[in-house]
């Protein structure tokens, strides 16, 4: 097992985890369309309801039949699939890779608790059904070493088709927002997250810079000194005041504290 999941870090690595084909756009600080193709691991969660597929959440591509995403986003007993190489939902550009899951092949992390997103332990993995096409639109994303944390500030991505504002209508075309990272000293105060915000996750943005509803489970990116990009969080949840909560950042399972669950079970899988 050990062998195989080696083969799959080295398969990730030859072709290229973390660069895109495609540059994202400059930085901005609100949300913008992202530029086509530019976060090429970005992932459209579906769920079948009536005949036809329906956009729920995030992921990122992480290895060629390998998804990650949140646990918040499965339920039992529904049906999934994965669009890579999606940026407008409404138009069909050629590039889409839609790739059925099984629901035996869903894997959410154990010490997860459907009813307490504060728990912590927001992550899952989805096991395709068959390997992506790797291509200019349709690339791996790389995981950051275990354990690593950022600094304050650190400039980052959220990139989803998540809601425009709360309440508001999902985006047909995939948005990004310049999100930097607020360190857990700062976001654990009281007038802040307090003692919701566990070790194991990260924050970014806040105030006007901030995920929201059907970005769930998407990858917070945050670049390298050696220009790769990294998938550092997985979008987890928001304030209940809204979107774009005063000294409430969007809260991110810290994917650096997860490495070896996710690698255990990708070779045990």
């Amino acid at each position: 097992m050990l062998q195989l999941l080696v083969a799959a870090l080295l398969a990730a690595s030859a072709f290229g985890c973390g660069i895109p084909h495609y540059a994202p756009n400059a930085r901005v600080v609100n949300g913008e369309d992202a530029r086509p193709y530019s976060w090429p691991w970005q992932v459209s969660l579906q769920y079948l309801s009536g005949g036809a597929y329906y956009h729920t959440c995030g992921g990122s591509l992480i290895a060629p039949n390998w998804v990650m995403t949140a646990a918040h986003c499965i339920s039992s007993g529904r049906q999934y699939q994965v669009v890579l190489g999606e940026h407008n939902r409404d138009v069909d550009e050629g590039a889409e890779q839609r790739i059925p899951v099984n629901s035996g092949d869903i894997f959410v992390h154990p010490r997860w608790i459907s009813i307490c997103a504060a728990c912590g332990n927001d992550i899952a993995l989805m096991k395709l059904s068959r390997d992506a096409e790797l291509n200019d639109k349709v690339k791996l994303a790389c995981l950051p070493p275990a354990n690593q944390l950022l600094e304050n500030e650190y400039p980052c991505y959220i990139s989803g088709w998540g809601r425009l504002s709360t309440g508001g209508p999902l985006p047909a075309t995939l948005q990004q927002a310049l999100m930097p990272l607020v360190d857990h000293e700062h976001c654990s105060q009281r007038d802040w997250w307090g003692s919701t915000v566990k070790p194991t996750m990260v924050c970014a943005g806040g105030d006007i810079k901030s995920g929201c509803n059907g970005d769930s489970g998407g990858p917070l990116n945050c670049q390298a000194a050696d220009g790769t990009w990294h998938v550092h969080g997985i979008a987890s949840f928001v304030s209940s005041a809204g979107c774009n909560a005063l000294k409430k950042p969007t809260v991110f399972t810290r994917v650096s504290a997860f490495n070896s669950w996710v690698e255990q079970t990708i070779a045990n899988k």
